[in-house]
């Protein structure tokens, strides 16, 4: 098997940096900054941008909102920032963070920069090329829950962290926001969207204990250890975290978390279909134990999981539909749309996940 530190690549099309004006206005901030000598784009995700800014001696990722995007709320850079400053000191798989920037005047948006952690990422893209034995990929599955697990564990009143939610109602805001962000951003006529809809308002699950919560909490947001895969070195984009009930970032995960009689689409967006993997149930079972958290509502956080990354999607989708966006991953969304609307339906109808 062969694997390689994931790397930033060629700019895409109208997602440039202007290089002269972001590098006066990070040396008049950083002591000591030396001129930047290169940036390139990393070419994962859907959401915000992420670049990679080299200087001689040190390298740098810095994270900006999507061009055209009018979503605040998901592409909040100073909240982002705020996350890592807090959970730096209490969990240690997190960058450093270096800077942040309001003056909207620099890059035409707010925008933060941090350290860089070196590390394998692995994308649903590079599956079939992985070829990890059966045995480190069950570790690294454990690993994985038992990661999330210990971030639900944190302390939230001692850390701080609690100042970034409103536990209290959490799930019914989450419920009502995310079906009107569906509403506003529609472009076709889904009924398995209706139908998942009011069901979610129809099985509110009993109240959790608040904890932090990642919220997006896949593969695909941690870095691994070169020399061991079965060991995570940080995990990524912040942007989505929260305090609430941990069960509906677990749920997200599930969503995530396909297998192997699942659709092709799902799975080329995660490896966890690859043999070794725990199953979604087995997922379950684990975090149970390690945290002691009840989870006999998982279906409802799990469906809710499918419905969130479908209304994520379909922001994305409607704005290339729209023209605001030219990469053309995102017109192939709407198949994922569909895809995912249709396991919801029918998580429901089984009563099980």
């Amino acid at each position: 098997m062969q694997v390689t530190i994931d790397q930033a690549t060629q700019i895409r099309q109208g997602e440039e940096l202007n290089r002269e004006i972001l590098n006066d206005y990070l040396k008049s901030q950083i002591i000591d900054f030396e001129d930047i000598t290169e940036i390139n784009q990393f070419s994962g995700g859907y959401s915000n941008l992420t670049y990679l800014v080299k200087t001689d001696s040190k390298e740098y990722v810095l994270r900006r909102p999507p061009f055209g995007a009018n979503i605040k709320s998901a592409h909040d850079m100073g909240r982002e920032y705020k996350v890592l400053s807090l959970l730096k000191p209490h969990y240690p798989k997190v960058p450093q963070p270096i800077i942040f920037c309001e003056d909207e005047s620099v890059m035409g948006c707010q925008f933060y920069m941090m350290e860089r952690v070196k590390g394998i990422i692995f994308r649903g893209k590079d599956a079939m090329k992985l070829q990890i034995p059966e045995e480190q990929m069950r570790q690294l599955s454990e690993n994985l829950i038992d990661n999330l697990a210990d971030l639900h564990l944190l302390d939230i009143e001692k850390t701080g962290l609690v100042n970034l939610g409103k536990p209290e109602g959490y799930v019914l805001r989450q419920i009502e926001g995310w079906i009107g962000r569906y509403e506003k951003s529609q472009t076709d006529d889904i009924p398995a969207m209706v139908q998942t809809a009011a069901w979610l308002r129809a099985n509110m699950p009993r109240p959790q204990a608040p904890a932090f919560l990642h919220n997006d909490y896949k593969y695909d947001n941690v870095l691994l250890n070169p020399d061991d895969l079965t060991e995570i070195l940080g995990v990524l984009d912040w942007e989505m975290s929260t305090v609430g009930d941990p069960l509906m970032d677990l749920g997200a995960s599930l969503a995530y978390w396909c297998e192997i009689g699942d659709g092709d689409f799902l799975k080329s967006f995660n490896i966890t279909w690859l043999a070794g993997n725990l199953t979604r149930n087995e997922v379950v079972e684990r975090y149970a134990n390690k945290t002691g958290r009840d989870v006999s509502d998982i279906l409802f956080y799990y469906v809710f999981g499918l419905y969130k990354n479908i209304v994520i999607m379909q922001q994305i989708y409607a704005r290339w539909k729209a023209g605001m966006t030219k990469d053309p991953r995102f017109g192939g969304l709407i198949y994922g749309i569909h895809e995912l609307s249709k396991m919801a339906v029918k998580a429901i109808e089984r009563g099980k996940l």
